[in-house]
């Protein structure tokens, strides 16, 4: 029977299960990526795992959020990162040489492999054709130290891409049609795979950024095929060894479908204040623009940056416009700055920043007041760009750069009446300098190294196990699609605290409700309630750690995001879901909640869990495997590691 891409790569991986949608399958992972602002408490988790040296193929620590300096905490924590990356055999990527995903997508990605990150656009790897999931640093840990990654079995959503983009229409507008299309929860539970003659035309880095806001739709991740296009992009980092063809068989079928004809997609751009709030660019042309931000995770590769640098060259942003790029990676820059890039943008008045998240995760960049901000950047979920209402819109580096020339929102195609298409393309051969990676040392040199370890880096808390019964207080109750930025705020004052959870809990719900961590503590256990989607966006583990930490025992809601819900598990929340979604309105901020004989239900395998909220009854599902029911009891994942 013919497979889909999907499914042979699950299928080469695959430790435990059956592929049936949903069921839970356990695969094996064969290169693992963290970043500073996931990766410290990653790696204390792992240190807690006791372990001397990772067992996975590969693992990379990269050093691209926390870069702003402003006091000792982010200098101690890449201190920090740098010394258990070699005391326990882990690729380190200093701060300034890139972006994780940039990184990995020209040094170390290949095709055909699995790669669990924790960050949740870690499927920008699907340029290059790998299997890439974003998870919690916890599962990224236990990656490193051997354990497969459990996950329910996704099902294969096939989209046929035909034609080839248009002038002035990029890779960005392909994703942006399908965020139009599908919303923030099209993808979830879905792996999406592309495939059909349209493919071909797309290079590896278009590829790359259609894979990163695959995880807007909330996909478990994004897969193309391995082909020419990959190979050139191999070759030219000089690892076309690496390169092997992969494609879906002919006639391979796919659990939903459907059918993007490139030709016809005109510039879309998504509008304030979710990335699927998607319309053509003509729609609001016009709108003042206060800043433009080219860069970041998404569109900061070398044929993004080179188009802005062609357009701007002997020309000027407009008066009144903020023009910043945020370089997906020292490489890119060099090679931008080689062909001459870097002195078109300083004379157009262009703000070059190092290669960092920066302004995604609100980390500096922040709009000023009442002011429009066009980025290409992956997410503008409300706030988190620093400011409070910000105006954020999401497009394509041809819409920024049009935008930023004419002070305006600009359609790209307008340009056509001043300038040749620049028709950018990657080059044959990339300069490749690799001198900001740190290698792993051989075991004996690893094992003279001893760990940094700042005031700043506080030990993995240890939870109780899951008691007999709950008796808990609803300490808050939100709306949909809840974000983890809504949960656990991101940020230049909170991003610091990442490996002191005692010290970033204290943020918890900050922009919904500042008085949150004081109540949660005032009353030993809490239950937070929530509608759909709950918990989408980032990977971030502390919005569900740091939770825990303050005495959340429960989440209740209409529907979990995936990577959320398998973090609550591994903290030892127990993630409940309304059986009947009109209950939700029954349940209020400050009722008193109850669920009797709850570890013998979990440990028994009820799916059904009566909970009494005022004594009234009221019907759940619990939605876990055996294994996470397991761990749930243990009081999370650490404490069954434990064990073992």
């Amino acid at each position: 029977m013919p497979k889909n891409l999907t499914t042979k790569i699950i299928e080469a991986h695959l430790v435990a299960g059956e592929l049936v949608a949903n069921r839970e399958i356990s695969i094996k992972i064969d290169h693992t990526l963290l970043q500073d602002a996931t990766g410290t408490m990653a790696m204390l988790e792992f240190v807690a795992i006791g372990l001397p040296r990772v067992t996975v193929d590969l693992a990379a620590q990269y050093i691209d959020h926390n870069l702003l300096q402003t006091d000792f905490k982010n200098a101690d924590d890449h201190a920090f990162l740098t010394s258990a990356a070699q005391r326990f055999g882990v690729h380190l990527s200093k701060p300034g040489n890139g972006i994780s995903h940039q990184v990995h997508l020209e040094r170390f990605g290949r095709p055909g492999l699995t790669l669990l990150g924790a960050d949740s656009h870690t499927p920008t790897a699907a340029g290059l054709s790998m299997l890439a999931i974003g998870a919690g640093g916890l599962d990224v840990a236990l990656a490193m130290a051997g354990h497969p990654f459990s996950l329910p079995c996704p099902k294969v959503f096939g989209v046929k891409l035909t034609g080839q983009l248009q002038p002035w229409v990029s890779g960005k507008d392909v994703v942006l049609e399908m965020l139009r299309r599908h919303s923030v929860k099209g993808g979830v539970g879905r792996v999406i795979e592309y495939y059909g003659p349209g493919v071909a035309t797309l290079s590896a880095t278009d590829r790359a950024t259609i894979g990163n806001m695959g995880a807007e739709l909330g996909a478990t991740s994004t897969l193309f095929p391995s082909d020419q296009r990959t190979r050139e992009f191999l070759a030219a980092q000089g690892r076309e060894d690496h390169w092997q063809p992969l494609a879906a068989d002919e006639g391979a079928g796919y659990d939903e479908y459907d059918e993007i004809d490139l030709a016809a997609l005109e510039p879309l751009i998504a509008c304030p204040s979710s990335p699927d709030k998607v319309v053509k660019v003509s729609t609001v042309a016009g709108t003042k623009v206060d800043q433009v931000i080219v860069g970041s995770s998404v569109n900061s590769s070398f044929r993004d940056l080179m188009t802005v640098c062609r357009v701007l060259e002997g020309r000027r942003v407009a008066p009144g416009v903020a023009f910043h790029i945020n370089p997906g990676s020292r490489q890119v820059l060099e090679n931008v700055a080689q062909q001459g890039g870097v002195l078109m943008l300083l004379m157009a008045g262009v703000n070059i920043h190092q290669s960092g998240c920066l302004g995604c995760i609100g980390m500096g960049q922040a709009p000023g007041t009442g002011q429009v901000s066009l980025r290409t950047f992956p997410r503008n979920f409300p706030g988190r760009s620093g400011t409070k209402d910000d105006q954020v819109y999401l497009c394509s580096p041809e819409t920024a750069v049009a935008s930023g020339l004419h002070g305006v929102i600009t359609d790209p195609r307008d340009l056509g009446a001043l300038m040749p298409w620049p028709a950018v393309r990657n080059p044959d051969r990339y300069l490749v300098d690799d001198s900001s990676l740190i290698y792993p040392l051989t075991p004996v040199e690893a094992d003279r190294i001893e760990i940094v370890t700042g005031p700043n880096i506080v030990p993995f808390p240890r939870f109780e196990p899951l008691p007999e019964q709950l008796e808990a207080s609803v300490v808050l109750k939100v709306g949909d699609n809840i974000t983890t930025d809504h949960i656990m705020p991101a940020g230049n004052q909170i991003l610091p605290l990442r490996s002191n959870i005692p010290a970033i809990a204290e943020y918890v719900f900050e922009r919904i409700d500042a008085e949150f961590p004081a109540r949660v503590k005032s009353m030993g256990a809490g239950v937070v309630v929530g509608g759909e989607n709950y918990g989408q966006g980032s990977s971030r583990e502390h919005a569900a750690l740091a939770p825990r930490y303050l005495g959340i025992r429960v989440k209740l809601v209409k529907g979990f995001a995936r990577i959320h819900k398998a973090n609550l598990v591994n903290f030892g929340i127990v993630p409940l879901i309304f059986k009947n979604p009109d209950d939700y309105d029954r349940v209020k901020q400050g009722d008193s909640i109850s669920l009797p004989a709850i570890r013998r239900l979990i440990a028994e395998g009820a799916r059904e869990i009566t909970v009494l909220v005022n004594g009234a009854e009221l019907v759940t599902v619990l939605d876990v495997s055996d294994r996470q029911r397991q761990e749930l009891l243990a009081g999370g994942t650490l404490n069954m590691v434990g064990k073992g």
